[in-house]
């Protein structure tokens, strides 16, 4: 066990704290802050998402959904990658062989304007695979 003494000065008086002082309420409330401090801090790996109209654009949709729901974007880049062929069954992703082979990846831009947050969308082989927040447009 911790123990702290404070002596008051002239009254000649003991004050002594123990480690185990609290209350059980104030352990309860304690843990409760650190809890939540800890689901505050963590970052969950949820998937971002966007909002066109009234549907909800997230990671796996096509690219012509994406087209179709939010129209044109304001900027397309084109690049591609390199990537070993695979495969996924049961959410599971499997490799297989060992030759590289090129994947196109855009990256799209909205710009709703200057009262509204840009996103940036990444598809690789005309999938959604990122959801960027970007900060506010700009007057087209």
């Amino acid at each position: 066990m911790i123990a702290v003494l404070v002596r008051a000065g002239a009254v000649g008086s003991e004050v002594r704290f123990t480690a185990n002082s609290w209350s059980d309420a104030q352990h309860r409330f304690m843990r409760t802050v650190l809890a939540f401090a800890v689901l505050l801090f963590c970052e969950v790996a949820a998937a971002d998402s966007m909002r066109c109209g009234s549907r909800i654009i997230q990671d796996g949709d096509l690219i012509s959904t994406v087209r179709d729901l939010c129209g044109e974007p304001s900027d397309i880049q084109t690049r591609s990658i390199l990537r070993r062929p695979s495969y996924q069954l049961n959410g599971r992703q499997y490799f297989f062989g060992d030759e590289l082979t090129e994947v196109p990846v855009d990256i799209w831009t909205y710009n709703f304007g200057p009262y509204k947050l840009m996103r940036r969308i990444r598809f690789v082989d005309g999938v959604v695979e990122e959801i960027e927040t970007l900060g506010y447009g700009y007057n087209r």
